[in-house]
């Protein structure tokens, strides 16, 4: 009898948890390494969120909280959702979780059967795929280029629904394009899925706030509100407020659906940490100045990351709308060898020598289901970006 179970093989491990990985392994050698494969806010939480932890712990906060969330925190979720987004939730109608995977993971895992199909456009976040495999589903991968702009078309989404179609996954901004949907891309999918009552939105808006220029952030819920009956709209405390370690993420769909999600989370994790509830009731609630100092910041970045890869030899990269990933074409290089005799057949071949060769991390573009492309995270100092960006530069030029 095999220990594994079966639906473990279905899955592969995070291949920018791997990556993340290896440069700290090569770090610990001793090697100089730029890490730009993680995908986290380099700035500290603000303060007042902090000093709400705080707070909770020296109040006696630290007992188990109800399974998927503290009503206190469940309202100033939905008066969130009411202020930003035009959406009317009741508290009933939330969920929280450890994190935003665990909303998607819990959503997935309670409402797919065998054969059900999900589709998924690509380039896409590398988990959407396995916790669809993982809960018994197929994965629908629609590619979305980089002449579409790495966006799902109308046509193409109506091309991929079948009778088996039970959720659409959307990611506005993208992880990892940093692509975003404006209200008309949005208009023209939610017309689509109109059509299609059987067919379930789940919609990541994790990097809603980190929006650049003028674009303007919507989600599908708000700009069709006959489908929020069967929309699931996930975010987070994450990014917006860098609190990747304190693991909240958040969701508002129907009711049956959260008290279906509910249920699974009771067997699983329990509820979130409490203290993080704490600290994440304060994020939603306390002063918002914060976000608009990291977009600045962020936006700053990738300005001077895009002007540094369109610089060098072989690579194109587009400017994205927002997250803070960029997500450059390689697809002059493919083909080409490196300076230290590496055949660069594909993007995974170009990331692993660009790491062994020059100790800059990224992540290729196949763990995201659309390739040659590679991607970087710019949320790191100015320092490493220029120091990053000086040894790409030289990599590509030495590939010939």
């Amino acid at each position: 009898m095999d220990l594994l179970s079966d639906r473990l093989s279905r899955i592969k491990p995070s291949p920018t948890i791997a990556m993340t990985g290896r440069a700290a392994t090569l770090r610990a050698q001793g090697r100089d390494i730029i890490a730009l494969s993680a995908g986290e806010p380099d700035f500290d939480t603000p303060l007042h969120v902090r000093d709400a932890a705080k707070a909770a712990i020296d109040a006696g906060h630290t007992r188990y909280t109800a399974v998927d969330g503290t009503p206190s925190l469940k309202r100033a979720i939905c008066r969130k959702f009411s202020r930003e987004n035009g959406l009317d939730y009741t508290p009933s109608q939330i969920t929280v979780g450890t994190g935003g995977k665990q909303i998607l993971f819990n959503a997935l895992m309670a409402t797919l059967n065998e054969g059900d199909e999900v589709i998924i456009p690509a380039p896409y976040w590398v988990s959407y795929p396995d916790m669809v495999l993982l809960a018994g589903g197929s994965p629908v991968i629609v590619e979305c280029g980089l002449d579409q702009g790495f966006r799902l078309t109308s046509h193409a989404l109506e091309a991929a629904i079948t009778p088996r179609t039970k959720w659409l996954i959307l990611n506005s901004p993208s992880n990892p394009s940093g692509t975003g949907y404006d209200h008309a891309a949005l208009r023209a999918l939610t017309d689509v899925l109109l059509r299609h009552p059987q067919v379930w939105i789940l919609t990541d808006d994790i990097y809603e706030h980190l929006v650049f220029d003028d674009f303007q952030f919507a989600t599908p819920a708000q700009v069709e509100p006959r489908l929020k009956d069967r929309t699931l709209t996930m975010n987070g405390v994450s990014k917006a407020y860098a609190m990747t370690g304190w693991r909240i993420g958040y969701g508002a769909a129907p009711e049956p659906l959260i008290r279906a999600m509910a249920v699974l989370q009771s067997q699983s994790t329990s509820n979130p940490c409490s203290i993080s509830q704490y600290a994440a009731e304060a994020a939603l609630t306390g002063p918002q100045d914060y976000i608009g100092q990291s977009r600045l910041e962020f936006q700053r970045r990738r300005d001077l990351v895009v002007a540094g890869l369109n610089a060098c030899v072989g690579i194109e990269c587009p400017v994205p709308q927002g997250a803070f990933y960029v997500y450059p074409t390689i697809r002059d290089l493919i083909g080409t060898t490196s300076a230290a005799g590496t055949p660069i057949t594909d993007d995974e071949a170009f990331a692993n020598a660009l790491l062994e060769e020059t100790g800059v991390a990224v992540v290729f573009g196949a763990a995201f289901g659309l390739s040659p492309h590679f991607r970087i995270s710019y949320a790191a100092s100015d320092d490493q970006l220029t120091e990053a960006i000086v040894r790409i530069r030289r990599f590509c030029e030495g590939c010939a």
